[in-house]
């Protein structure tokens, strides 16, 4: 069982290198020269302002020139801005920085010119649509022959209708094809916000004074009598007065 699968395998290496080898030089008889033309070119630029409105982590919020928010998540590490010459990366960024993001749009025409060259004897044709040559190498190949396709038969040009088998023949095919290459230049800068403006020099500082009412008078107390006065005064009232009412309460008796 394994010898039958080493030869299997051997021999499918083998067809794998004879399938090689042929298309090697079956391409080696056609000869393929691309050239490619600029017709024309056009350049947009498209510029978009903002301002930051909140870094977090690698998620920046801008708002826009015409009012809108946009929410740009996952910055990548690489991205930078160039600000006073320097490159900042996401971290970076503050609020109040302005961004400008400029993206140069050139659109560049081309024209791809094609040409196939080939030579061989006619083995087979099947005008007007294909024929079957034999190559340099021995080996067959069959090719479509393009409308209005002419061929060169010593020196003369004739078309498929004037093939027989034998010729030698050589052929040239020309393919023109235009080609858009469109190429994205993209620029991001910013500008620090500026500084908050300082006061003039020359305005005097106004100063305000707040006055506070002044609290009510507490009222005052009273004075101490002088240590040389004495009581021996109202003793005597006091008894004139008690004198008084007795002599009254007697002539009540009387009566």
């Amino acid at each position: 069982m394994k010898l039958i699968t080493a030869k299997l395998v051997y021999r499918l290496l083998v067809a794998c290198g004879l399938c090689l080898l042929l298309a090697l030089g079956l391409n080696a008889q056609v000869q393929t020269q691309t050239n490619a033309t600029t017709t024309g070119a056009t350049t947009q630029v498209n510029v978009e302002r903002g301002e930051v409105v909140l870094v977090d982590a690698n998620d920046l919020v801008v708002k826009m020139e015409d009012g809108s928010i946009r929410h740009i998540p996952n910055v990548p590490e690489s991205a930078k801005v160039e600000v006073d010459g320097k490159q900042l990366g996401i971290h970076d960024l503050k609020p109040g920085m302005k961004l400008e993001h400029t993206v140069t749009t050139t659109s560049t025409e081309r024209m791809i010119t094609t040409v196939q060259s080939v030579t061989g004897k006619v083995w087979h044709v099947t005008p007007p649509s294909s024929v079957i040559l034999t190559l340099d190498n021995g080996s067959n190949q069959s090719f479509k022959i393009p409308k209005g396709q002419k061929f060169n038969i010593d020196g003369q040009m004739v078309d498929a209708w004037g093939l027989k088998k034998g010729m030698k023949i050589s052929a040239t095919r020309v393919v023109e094809e235009p080609e858009t290459v469109i190429e994205h230049e993209k620029t991001l800068t910013g500008k620090m916000p500026p500084p908050p403006p300082a006061p003039p020099a020359d305005v005097p500082m106004l100063i305000v004074l707040v006055m506070h009412p002044p609290n009510p008078a507490e009222p005052a107390e009273p004075a101490e009598l002088p240590k040389t006065g004495s009581l021996l005064p109202l003793v005597g009232l006091l008894g004139i007065v008690c004198c008084g009412f007795s002599f009254g309460i007697r002539m009540l008796r009387w009566i």
